[in-house]
């Protein structure tokens, strides 16, 4: 399955130039075997970051001026959030920049696998827990659901998940669903009832 991945991913994502006010970031998207099942690693911020308070996120963060690239943010966030050490990620590929359209990111990812068992160490202010959710439960698109919102005087179209007591939503799903369509999954996400 990482092969297939890893092909799917080697196209490169389109470029995007940042616009002035959006603010380079980059997460890193893990994807582990778990019981010989493939799950991707989530996390719930905690209620004292600056940004996206509770909400579920891939580790990431803000560009550091010393960070030589994106896949370096990429990777220092997850470590400094996770414990994951950047020499334990294969790095598979990377997707289509995606901005937040409230917080004002330009969130650029980075899919890498890790060995499982971890032993992850949280940084207690910035992740308040790791969800690891199977992939063939994200890959479902029956799981899903969108609602629109007005936000600056423009529509957007915002797409949940829930798994367990989770909702994994916003910037965050809208990664997940770019990277199943690389990877040829057609994700017809049905609209919100009522």
């Amino acid at each position: 399955m990482l092969d297939v991945i890893r092909e799917n991913l080697r196209k490169a994502p389109r470029d995007r130039s940042a616009a002035p006010q959006l603010t380079l970031a980059a997460v890193l998207m893990p994807l582990l075997y778990k019981d010989k099942e493939l799950h991707i690693l989530l996390t719930k911020r905690t209620q004292t970051v600056k940004a996206h308070k509770g909400q579920i996120s891939f580790p990431g963060g803000v560009r550091d001026p010393g960070d030589v690239s994106l896949l370096a943010t990429a990777l220092r966030e997850a470590r400094e959030e996770t414990g994951i050490k950047p020499e334990d990620v294969e790095v598979l590929g990377s997707l289509e920049p995606v901005n937040t359209a409230v917080s004002g990111f330009l969130v650029h990812t980075f899919v890498g696998h890790i060995p499982y068992p971890y032993p992850f160490q949280l940084n207690s202010e910035e992740v308040a827990e790791i969800l690891l959710v199977p992939y063939q439960f994200l890959a479902d698109a029956s799981h899903w659901y969108w609602r629109t919102f007005r936000s600056d005087h423009r529509t957007i179209q915002v797409y949940f998940v829930p798994y367990d007591r989770y909702i994994i939503w916003g910037a965050t799903a809208r990664i997940l669903k770019l990277f199943f369509e690389r990877n040829g999954i057609k994700m017809q996400i049905r609209p919100a009832l009522g």
